[in-house]
């Protein structure tokens, strides 16, 4: 088994929404919200992921966001860009392309809906590590995937130099247990913004978050306290967020997190269907949520 594979970073990621204006990538808005974020202390971007509605963009408009986003960041944070999808040889394209750009990580989605066999996505997975020299980091998040990555699966992906991490996004504290057994091979982050103190106390090394699109100061204040043994400060802080996390998935992320970009005024409250804007008592949670978050 490789072990202690370099980190692709500490702390959190944002899993950056792709702001829309009249149907077309604003990117405008996509410079200002990645310089605010760099300002905040956010030390990695994840930049074309299922967060930013990847799923609904063709090719060219994810190659350019990937293009763009490169030459905004101009080396401020680390990039990492999602290329992940259900088809291989299509994730191997999109992967390369993040390769050719330098990126410092490539974010890979489990295959969904065609939902490979165990063996099927160890050899999606293989292909793509056998292809690229990019490091490789899985996404594990079965309420949207219907697949969850047994830990044996996990431990043989381990064994590949590029694949070194995985975010993972099942609710499950045995889960994170378990998970925290492959440390060594495979850095483990949080795909939930709930388990952040959880993560980092089972050995993880920080969040690919939702939250800190809105609130990136004090989502990076819980993976820098609790890494600077200020441990009760940065469990207040977890608890500080738990009804924002709450609200921002009452419903399908992004629709929450965007229309609470849009309140902050960071944002027009545009969606690629089949997302639509959330129901009116989703929209109270999130104001309630932002009200307390700003007290």
């Amino acid at each position: 088994m490789k072990a202690n594979k370099k980190k692709v970073f500490f702390g959190t990621a944002t899993a950056l929404v792709t702001p829309f204006r009249d149907g077309n990538i604003d990117y405008a808005a996509l410079s200002r919200l990645i310089d605010i974020q760099i300002d905040a202390g956010v030390p990695a971007l994840v930049i074309g992921g299922t967060t930013g509605e990847a799923a609904t963009l063709s090719d060219d408009e994810r190659y350019e966001l990937y293009r763009f986003a490169k030459e905004c960041i101009r080396g401020r944070a680390r990039l990492i860009l999602g290329t992940g999808t259900n088809d291989t040889r299509v994730a191997i394209k999109h992967t390369k392309v993040a390769e050719s750009l330098r990126a410092d990580g490539a974010l890979l989605v489990t295959p969904y809906y065609n939902k490979g066999t165990e063996e099927g996505i160890f050899r999606h997975y293989t292909a793509i590590a056998d292809e690229c020299d990019i490091p490789l980091i899985l996404y594990n998040v079965p309420s949207r995937t219907g697949v969850n990555l047994g830990l044996g699966l996990l431990s043989r992906l381990s064994e590949r130099e590029n694949i070194v991490a995985i975010k993972e996004a099942s609710d499950s504290v045995d889960r994170l247990v378990d998970l925290s057994r492959l440390s060594d091979s495979l850095t483990l982050y949080s795909g939930n913004d709930s388990q952040i103190y959880p993560t980092l106390a089972l050995g993880g090394s920080g969040v690919i978050s939702v939250a800190s699109n809105v609130f990136p100061r004090e989502v990076c204040a819980i993976c820098e306290l609790y890494k600077n043994g200020r441990v009760g400060e940065s469990l207040k802080m977890q608890q500080k967020i738990i009804p924002l996390c709450k609200a921002l998935f009452a419903e399908t992320n992004p629709a929450p997190v965007k229309y609470a970009m849009a309140k902050l005024g960071l944002i027009s409250d545009e969606l690629r269907l089949p997302l639509a804007p959330p129901r009116e008592s989703t929209r109270a949670l999130i104001d309630a949520a932002l009200w307390d978050m700003q007290k």
